[in-house]
């Protein structure tokens, strides 16, 4: 009998661990936070002014250093201060999420290589040549036209994924979280999706959006 007693409960004991094991933590965070970071991280980094535009002079700003003095990058958590008062009121989620990602080294980087390839991407973007797909990546779509523009894509591509990165890593910091594999591809897919959705808001009309697989848009 308690050879029997003994065997239920190691059964029962396996039996708790396994499903222990193959519990998934599910990381929640509101989307339109996400979404609202990265749109408060665009208007700062990537639609600024660079200093070869605009007549070669740089854009006036009210915390420029004097003395000609430029800068290391606009991403800093004081940079938050230039959001404007409709941003401001958003909740303090996103404005979290935007200090975070605006601390990351890669990301910053990103954000400066995607800032001196924008003109080149919008042309390709107004000439249908590349899409947005709903990954938050950039495709080509009109191979015909496509001669030397695969590089330009997987470049943006590589911006773009170091910053969904950062956004997982920004929100598995802010939520507690331990980083574990199973987390960092669910927050990956989230980010992404987050991403592609701010991607296809600003899109102007006449881009293409790769909505499925296949299934290819015109905004």
């Amino acid at each position: 009998m308690k050879l029997k007693l003994l065997k239920w409960l190691i059964a029962a004991c396996c039996g708790v661990m396994a499903a222990c094991a193959i519990i998934t933590v599910n990381v929640y965070f509101p989307e339109k936070d996400v979404k609202q970071a990265y749109k408060s991280l665009d208007d700062m980094l990537l639609h600024q002014e660079s200093p070869t535009e605009g007549g070669g002079q740089s854009p006036a700003e009210p915390n420029e250093p004097k003395g000609g003095e430029k800068p290391q990058s606009a991403l800093t958590p004081f940079s938050l201060s230039l959001v404007s008062d409709a941003y401001a009121q958003e909740t303090a989620g996103s404005d979290a999420l935007a200090v975070e990602l605006s601390m990351m080294p890669d990301v910053l980087a990103a954000y400066d290589e995607m800032r001196g390839r924008l003109p080149q991407l919008n042309a390709l973007r107004d000439s249908g040549v590349v899409g947005e797909t709903f990954q938050g990546l950039v495709t080509l779509r009109d191979r015909s036209r496509g001669a030397g523009v695969q590089p330009i894509v997987d470049a943006e591509n590589r911006n773009r994924k170091s910053v969904i990165t950062g956004m997982a890593r920004a929100i598995i910091k802010i939520t507690k979280q331990k980083e574990s594999k199973e987390t960092m591809n669910q927050l990956l897919a989230k980010s992404a999706t987050g991403y592609a959705a701010t991607r296809k808001e600003e899109a102007k009309p006449g881009w293409w959006l790769l909505v499925a697989p296949d299934r290819w848009i015109q905004k």
